[in-house]
């Protein structure tokens, strides 16, 4: 069985090597000890969300500090082509279960998208709230798939935001039911159009954008295609909101040989 995750801050794990020991106090330290009560001499990893793990044995334990001593240390590079999940608000946190389990299946960074048909809406202070909501989700499912890249809540944008960034992506994928190409034969397409090797370069991000429990309107459709996105059939099934992009991002990491 792997060693349960829990996070420390960016940076704290720099210059670290094997025999050293690293102290984990804070919030996750409180939950290594009082919720999933692990003790001296049981093994953990400590990441730092930025691809930094270290490997090692509980050494000592107090209410809200984790002595850990490190055994092995590894950085997870970032994947060469990242996965975007752009999801539309949508209600009953319909959205929320998309980001987490598309966090688990290894997306890299997620959109709220307040689409025209969303009926969910993001305002002033609720919007702040919300989206840290999103942000904790994320992290926590981060942490049950043992990953060591928390992925990034970006702000929510709404349709003139998501047409900057369909523009400002090198592959803008909308999940629609009434698409002619499946995803699979969109995906194939674009990698096998990128000069060779070039998958494993960093820097390249698609989007997988999924509407809210009403569809994507036409209109919108219209003007995410003219800024550059395609629409791509995702099976032969209309998956809800929150399942659309998880199943995406299955198909998206096998493709790209993620996985």
């Amino acid at each position: 069985m792997s060693n349960p995750v829990f996070f420390a801050s960016p940076g704290s794990l720099d210059g670290l090597a094997p025999g050293d020991v690293f102290v984990l106090d804070g919030p996750e330290a409180r939950h290594a000890v009082t919720v999933k009560r692990l003790a001296v001499g049981e093994g953990v990893d400590i990441a730092d969300g930025a691809g930094k793990r270290l490997t090692g044995t509980i050494a000592a334990v107090a209410p809200s500090e984790l002595t850990v001593e490190c055994s092995g240390l590894s950085e997870e590079p970032r994947p060469g082509v990242r996965l975007v999940l752009v999801q539309a608000l949508a209600k009953g946190d319909r959205d929320e279960l998309a980001a987490e389990t598309a966090t688990e299946l290894g997306i890299d960074a997620v959109v709220p998208w307040q689409a025209e048909r969303s009926i969910v809406r993001w305002k002033a202070e609720r919007a702040a709230k919300a989206h840290a909501k999103w942000q904790s989700v994320v992290t926590a499912a981060a942490k049950q798939a043992r990953r060591a890249w928390i992925p990034e809540v970006r702000p929510a944008v709404d349709g003139a935001g998501l047409q900057a960034a369909v523009a400002a992506a090198d592959l803008a994928v909308i999940l629609h039911e009434d698409a002619v190409r499946p995803l699979r034969q969109v995906l194939e397409a674009w990698q096998g159009a990128l000069p060779a090797g070039e998958t494993a370069a960093g820097g390249r991000e698609v989007l997988l954008i999924v509407g809210p429990e009403g569809g994507i309107s036409p209109r919108e459709v219209t003007r995410l295609c003219d800024a550059g996105a395609v629409t791509a059939l995702l099976g032969h099934h209309v998956l809800r909101s929150s399942t659309a992009g998880p199943a995406a991002a299955v198909l998206a990491s096998d493709v790209l040989g993620r996985w």
